[in-house]
């Protein structure tokens, strides 16, 4: 009995909490309609942002009908109500507001709430706990501002004092290294997780941080304990709340075995790094180490965006040197793989679960890695390599990060991957120097740093792996690029070569252990 009350206390009667996330651009559209107002998704946001908080001040309704799509955005608020009165208090736990950029995107769904009519007119709560998710760059740098904004709003203020909670955040990997790459997307992550603990703190609102990462090191899947020692000190306080997607699950939760050595490798250093900071002992980056760290992070951030982003030619090196248009046709996720309407090129067409996906079945791994070599390449040159080893020593967000690109660099095989450039056309394989040039600087850089002779030679298990994986892998890549001759051949008509090429897809992704 003892058991069952404990799962009943842990899990409920409802087996698990139930998220809810929708887009801020779908909040907007909502309101936009419903204030019959055409240009209010044109509007800035700090012209919204005034607007929402005049509605919320003086309780104002939709003034026109609601399509489909409205209707829709607001049963589930009413749904939300009703499994919480069936079912429990935690049967729904936090509602996503993915994308936020700004206040007015977290005001946007508390009027569609009351619109919805499921709020408590004496407390002024709606029954919701919403919950912003910083995933681009430019929202991770903004994310304090952000917060300090919707904390301004008194109807805001009021929701969050009726529900008694912390304030959830969300901090998103995937997004930032997208347009970023790897290293400068780690930084801003750091410090948004930063910038928001202050903010909430100057505010007297409790905050939890939730770490919406995706399953490969490109998107943040970063070793849980190495995760927890490289948060900001002033954000570890016992509690830690993250995602864990794709093969991470299998990987550390698929045996008995597994799952108890992550939670214990978890709980171990989540209760060093709390003990370190009551006890006054946890350590913060100088001034000058944060300075270095933010010189390679816009170095990097040029040369991934020169290549990955700004360069419309690399768009089609990705589409031919990747299995891409393949994946994009295996029946997996709820969304297409495409940003629908995207007027971004290149790495910002497309989601990046897919992205990265693609990069590692051509055993590129580029997300994980290009731009920091060029980075680290022009920082040892103006300063010397012992600053950054000097560095790596002190810091664990430095050190976790070097390591990670090490782990990328070595699942990285380019003398595979060239087999794969045969598939490109002449015109565009001249990028696959560039992506040597950069592979071959990022490799001795990590070597420097970290005084290897050889790559993950400071962590001889992976190593090991790596080296006993590969030689059943390889083979189905060469099968894969066979396939993908015969089958393009055939302008992508012969379903039992898409067949058989779904299957290499699936084989190399447990091979090498990846699906982004």
């Amino acid at each position: 009995m003892r058991r069952l009350l404990l799962r009943v206390d842990t899990f409920g009667f409802h087996l698990a909490t139930l998220d809810l996330k929708q887009r801020a651009d779908v909040h907007h559209r909502v309101i936009g309609q419903g204030m019959d107002d055409a240009q209010w998704m044109d509007r800035p946001p700090a012209e919204r942002e005034t607007r929402l908080a005049e509605m919320l001040a003086r309780d104002v309704g939709p003034v026109a009908p609601l399509d489909a799509l409205g209707k829709r955005t607001l049963a589930v608020f009413e749904a939300a109500q009703q499994c919480r009165a069936r079912f429990g208090e935690r049967s729904i736990g936090n509602y996503i507001v993915a994308g936020t950029r700004g206040a007015d995107d977290l005001l946007a769904p508390l009027v569609l709430a009351r619109w919805a009519g499921v709020d408590d007119r004496r407390s002024g709560a709606v029954g919701m706990d919403f919950a912003p998710l910083f995933e681009s760059g430019d929202s991770l740098r903004d994310a304090g501002r952000i917060m300090q904004g919707a904390l301004a709003n008194a109807d805001y203020r009021e929701h969050l004092a009726a529900r008694r909670v912390p304030q959830p955040l969300f901090v998103g990997y995937s997004q930032a290294g997208r347009d970023s790459g790897y290293l400068a997307m780690r930084l801003a992550a750091y410090d948004a997780q930063r910038e928001l603990a202050n903010t909430l703190a100057a505010a007297g609102q409790p905050a939890v941080i939730h770490h919406a990462r995706g399953g490969s090191v490109a998107r943040g899947g970063s070793r849980l304990d190495a995760m927890i020692s490289a948060a900001p000190p002033e954000c570890v306080d016992g509690h830690l709340t993250i995602t864990e997607q794709g093969e991470i699950i299998s990987q550390n939760y698929g045996l008995k075995a597994n799952a108890l050595r992550t939670l214990e490798r978890a709980f171990g250093a989540l209760g060093v790094a709390t003990l370190a900071k009551r006890r006054g002992r946890a350590r913060r980056e100088s001034a000058a180490e944060h300075e270095i760290l933010t010189r390679l992070a816009g170095g990097s951030r040029r040369a991934w965006r020169s290549l990955a982003v700004d360069d419309a030619d690399f768009q089609d090196f990705f589409r031919s040197v990747t299995p891409i248009d393949v994946i994009e046709r295996m029946q997996i996720g709820s969304r297409p793989i495409w940003e629908t309407g995207s007027k971004g090129s290149g790495a910002l067409a497309i989601r990046s679960t897919p992205w990265v996906f693609a990069w590692s079945q051509s055993r590129h791994f580029l997300p994980g890695w290009y731009g920091a070599g060029q980075a680290l390449a022009d920082e040892i040159a103006a300063q010397g390599v012992n600053a950054l080893r000097d560095m790596h020593g002190s810091w664990n967000l430095f050190a976790s990060v070097i390591h990670d690109i090490e782990s990328q660099l070595a699942r990285s095989d380019l003398s595979i991957a060239a087999h794969y450039v045969e598939l490109v056309s002449p015109g565009l394989r001249r990028y696959a120097d560039v992506l040597r040039a950069e592979f071959d600087r990022c490799r001795d850089a990590v070597l420097a740093i970290r005084e290897e002779a050889e790559l993950l030679d400071g962590d001889r298990t992976q190593q090991r792996a790596i080296q006993l994986r590969n030689p059943y892998v390889d083979p189905m890549h060469f099968m894969q690029v066979d396939l993908l001759r015969r089958w393009r051949a055939t302008a992508r008509e012969d379903d039992d070569l898409l067949q058989a090429l779904l299957a290499s897809v699936s084989g190399i992704a447990q091979g090498l252990q990846t699906t982004g």
